[in-house]
């Protein structure tokens, strides 16, 4: 098969993935480098980083995960790269600008062991031979062994492992052959290994010579909706992976039907709901929200008309208006349009003495929501500062956005994975035999260290 062919093939069975993001990395060498800030990238609409070159080394896999376009049993088809043949794309690639770097995973087609280990290889050779300084993601095969995952770390910027699915119920069903505490033994390992080597460097004093293990951390994937989980499921296990195994994100990844299979529902969630969830885990990540917060009352879904932040305003209209002339960052980072921009811009108006309900609009707000929320020396934005009742202003705050797919807010056909959706879970149709009994506390949250639905 010819280079192109491959290229065309794997390159097409990488798209699926979401997990790869191009920040946090600082290195240097004869060909390319990566910044703090992360290599220069371009961004799809859908929020793709594509400035990498996103490939698989393999599609060639072992496992039969339902709703994987490159599960065992899919007639698709398959390609692998050598790694001489991978290594020059990537080089190539690189010098005619079209990269800044390498997103690289693979099919599990041999032992984990054996697949980390062609991986490393191809990072090896970038980064010895080429002298290749550009930033390097690594996918994280659970199972491979404490070796193979040392060296992968000392060749990349970041590793991921992707959990895939919220329960240990939903992997039993839909990927009977990955183990989520498994996979979750990689993460701890992982961040295990990112502590130790971050305490020895600067107990040695060698911080700033000395390369770091996996700089940019790690990330994984959740697929949304192949599976009926909740929305309070996934925020819980995304909030315990933060707090518990430091992940630098949680990417999330609509679930796109890619072969007919009674155990996935037939067609994606609505385009709303994966936004709604990179709202809830931006709130849990940067403003300080508990994963309890984002869905509060029993609550198992977030609001599919309100962004999550504004759905807990109108929770707890008795916090407000929030007083800009006096209130923390912290208080300010909760307040409807106000992000970190807009709250530091009003920190610094304030220190200068210039801050009033004027001069909001050009501080970053979004005035849209903020003005029902605020004052200024006791003074509400115009408009603002009268009782709308609870269902006006709900009115006001719905984002009500045009979906990217069809006026039914589903995906069209062939199109985009990436769903945004956050509403009503249709039932998934699984044999009657199919269906594991649910534990009390399912098994993989225990993993992590809390119980089936905690927030």
């Amino acid at each position: 098969m010819e280079t192109a062919e491959k290229l065309a093939i794997l390159a097409a069975s990488a798209r699926y993935d979401a997990s790869c993001a191009s920040s946090g990395s600082t290195r240097r060498g004869a060909l390319g480098a990566a910044s703090v800030g992360g290599v220069c990238h371009a961004w799809t609409e859908d929020g793709r980083c594509v400035s990498l070159l996103k490939v698989l080394l393999s599609n060639r896999c072992r496992y039969d995960c339902a709703y994987c376009a490159n599960r065992a049993s899919a007639e698709v088809p398959r390609a692998a790269f050598e790694t001489d043949e991978l290594v020059r794309i990537v080089v190539s690639f690189y010098r005619r600008n079209y990269i800044e770097g390498l997103f690289l995973s693979s099919g599990v087609f041999a032992e984990p062991d054996t697949v980390m280990e062609r991986m490393n290889e191809v990072a090896r050779r970038l980064r010895r031979d080429e002298g290749f300084g550009g930033y390097i993601h690594l996918k994280a095969i659970p199972g491979a062994g404490e070796r193979t995952l040392a060296e992968a770390g000392f060749l990349a910027d970041r590793l991921s492992a992707n959990i895939e699915l919220p329960t240990a119920r939903a992997l039993a069903v839909l990927a009977p052959d990955k183990d989520g505490r498994a996979i979750v033994g990689m993460m701890r390992a992982i961040d295990g290994r990112i502590l130790e080597d971050t305490d020895g460097r600067h107990r040695s004093g060698a911080a700033r010579r000395n390369r770091a293990w996996a700089p940019a951390g790690q990330s994984t994937q959740l697929v949304v909706g192949a599976s009926p989980d909740s929305d309070r499921e996934i925020v819980t296990l995304a909030g315990a992976l933060y707090r518990e195994v430091r992940l630098r994100r949680v990417y999330y990844s609509a679930y796109l039907p890619v072969s007919a299979d009674p155990r996935l529902p037939g067609s994606p969630p609505p385009l709303l709901r994966e936004h709604r969830l990179y709202q809830a885990d931006w709130l849990v990540r940067r403003y300080g929200f508990s994963t309890g917060e984002i869905l509060e009352d029993g609550a198992e879904n977030l609001d599919p008309e309100l962004d999550p932040k504004s759905a807990w305003a109108l929770r707890h209209l008795d916090r407000f208006p929030v007083e800009l002339a006096k209130a923390p960052w912290e208080e300010l980072l909760r307040v409807p349009g106000i992000g970190a921009t807009g709250a530091r811009r009003i920190l610094e108006s304030r220190r200068a003495g210039g801050l009033s309900v004027e001069a909001l609009p050009s501080l970053g707000l979004v005035m849209k929501r903020a003005r029902w929320f605020v004052t200024v020396h006791g003074r509400a934005p115009a408009g603002a500062g009268k009782d709308l009742g609870l269902p006006r202003l709900r009115a006001l705050l719905s984002d009500r956005p045009a979906t990217r797919g069809g006026v039914d807010g589903t995906a069209p056909a062939g199109g985009t994975r990436r769903d945004e959706a956050g509403g009503t879970h249709g039932a998934v149709p699984v044999p009657a035999d199919g269906i594991p009994t649910v534990p009390a506390a399912d098994p993989l949250q225990l993993e992590l260290g809390i119980g089936k639905g905690a927030a």
